[in-house]
């Protein structure tokens, strides 16, 4: 239930914020934002919330998370009315909303007495200077109204520089006039909740406190009502969400540890390779398979052969696909560490959001999990790496390369690429006073090597040198560079080194 006109009259008479700064403006989440103001000896913290059947404007005493990132409407607000004055507060009629006049007021300086009657004369020329005091007051409009809160930063002519929600269908957008609803006569008498649960229960637990103000009241009842509510949505929500990532995660995990199985058999391609060579010589012309006895288990076994080839070539087949085998098993170990600290990450992130008892912040660590597309898009092409304390980027196509070089690497950075093989930039990001220690080359060595045409080979000669040194090529293809000044490097692939970085690039 949202705060009615006699509630919210209550709360500004005990809030008493006129004459008050605006100190901070934070905003925990997209229904509600809070304002601390101060005046001597009186600090206090207005929270608003535009929340649904639980609209309402009071007094808290307990500090306002941050959101993750800044906010659209925080930060407009704390670029226009933070540090000014709040010179009223008061509802407007019965309607539920607060209105709210703010005054920047000129800083105050110290000068000779000589000066201070200058400066005075100057500054009441300045206050009734119409277009400069429409430039330093706003007008702040709070709108309790359930299902169509909203909040409007308005001028002097409320014009409305910005609001919380935008609706542009309502004309609640920059630019509009807000317009006040037109006030009914009403003798309707709109009681005012005692809380009287609230008070005995302090009273029991506090008898030395006295009685509670009617805004702590209203902060109260909401904490253990409307947002025990949402705590418990959002508590559903993140168990929906845990759910949904520990089933994904248990079958990739599930399906990683089935192909392990599998590879573990992969000793029988090399057994079958070497019963080719030892009874190579009973390969009938233009049979697909070799029928022997196993000298292993003394059971015949018959194994599939290529004909068009001789026994030598059909064991290398088979000793090759235990190679592959081999060294995929090493992968897939890889893989299945990984996928096993990503579960136990989850479950970490689940019993975190478990023990939130603040629904402000239960609801921050949902976002993080839930970032829209827009926000996880990076602000430049291709990978990025950070490899203790160094900054990476890998370009993987000619089109990534040009926009790297073109918008995102400066002069003193250091670019990677493999010599007689097209493929990737690297760039390493340089550092004040640092030199690019050779561990780090290497990394970005075998990202260079990884991301070309040497990738098969497993080892490739690199030219480096700083991108300062790197000159366009006249007429050439889109991103093509020539470099003076560059140093060699061979690079071998080292698989370690790429697991590492691909476990960095996951993060």
């Amino acid at each position: 239930m949202s705060l009615n006109c006699s509630e919210i009259n209550i709360i500004l008479s005990e809030l008493d914020v006129t004459g008050a700064f605006v100190q901070e403006i934070v905003q925990p989440s997209f229904d509600s934002i809070a304002l601390y103001t101060y005046k001597p000896a009186s600090p206090k913290t207005v929270f608003i919330s535009l929340a649904a059947r639980a609209c309402r404007l009071h007094e808290v005493r307990r500090k306002i998370p941050k959101n993750e990132r800044p906010l659209r409407f925080m930060e407009l607000l704390r670029s226009r009315i933070k540090g000014v004055r709040i010179t009223s507060c008061e509802q407007i009629g019965r309607e539920r909303i607060v209105r709210m006049t703010l005054h920047k007021d000129a800083p105050i300086q110290v000068m000779p007495a000589a000066q201070e009657k200058l400066a005075k004369a100057k500054k009441a020329a300045y206050l009734h200077d119409d277009e400069k005091a429409g430039e330093e007051n706003y007008t702040l409009y709070i709108r309790l109204w359930s299902g169509a809160a909203n909040i409007f930063l308005c001028d002097t002519k409320d014009t409305i520089l910005d609001s919380f929600y935008r609706r542009p269908a309502k004309n609640e957008v920059s630019g509009s006039t807000f317009l006040l609803p037109q006030t009914k006569a009403s003798d309707k008498v709109w009681p005012v909740r005692n809380f009287t649960e609230i008070q005995e229960d302090f009273s029991q637990r506090h008898p030395e406190a006295g009685s509670l103000s009617f805004n702590q009241k209203v902060d109260i009842f909401y904490s253990q009502t409307a947002e025990v509510n949402s705590l418990a949505s959002l508590l559903e929500d993140a168990e929906k969400w845990y759910e949904e990532h520990k089933t994904r995660q248990e079958a990739a995990l599930e399906r990683l540890r089935e192909k392990r199985n599998a590879f573990l058999d992969a000793g029988q391609f090399k057994h079958q390779g070497d019963l080719i060579l030892a009874y190579g010589y009973q390969i009938e012309a233009g049979k697909d398979f070799l029928e022997c006895d196993d000298y292993e288990s003394g059971k015949s076994v018959r194994i599939k052969i290529d004909p068009k080839r001789n026994p030598q070539e059909n064991a290398a087949l088979y000793y090759e696909k235990y190679k592959k085998a081999a060294s995929g098993l090493e992968d897939l170990e890889h893989d299945i560490s990984r996928a096993e600290r990503a579960l136990a990450d989850l479950e970490a992130k689940y019993t975190a959001m478990q023990a939130e008892k603040n629904p402000l912040k239960l609801e921050q660590l949902l976002r993080k999990t839930q970032k829209p597309k827009q926000q996880e898009k990076k602000s430049h092409p291709g990978l990025d790496y950070f490899v203790d304390g160094w900054y990476i980027l890998v370009g993987r196509d000619a089109n990534e390369n040009d926009e790297l070089l073109r918008h995102h690497v400066r002069g003193s950075d250091m670019w990677l690429h493999t010599r007689d093989y097209s493929g990737g930039y690297v760039f390493i990001k340089a550092r004040a006073g640092k030199t690019v220690p050779l561990e780090i080359l290497l990394y970005a060595g075998n990202l260079a090597v990884y991301y070309s045409k040497a990738r098969k080979n497993g080892s490739a000669d690199l030219y480096y040198t700083q991108v300062k040194h790197l000159r366009r090529a006249k007429n050439g293809p889109k991103g093509l560079v020539l470099p003076t000044h560059e140093k060699n490097l061979f690079v071998k692939l080292d698989t370690e080194k790429l697991r590492a970085l691909e476990d960095m690039q996951k993060m």
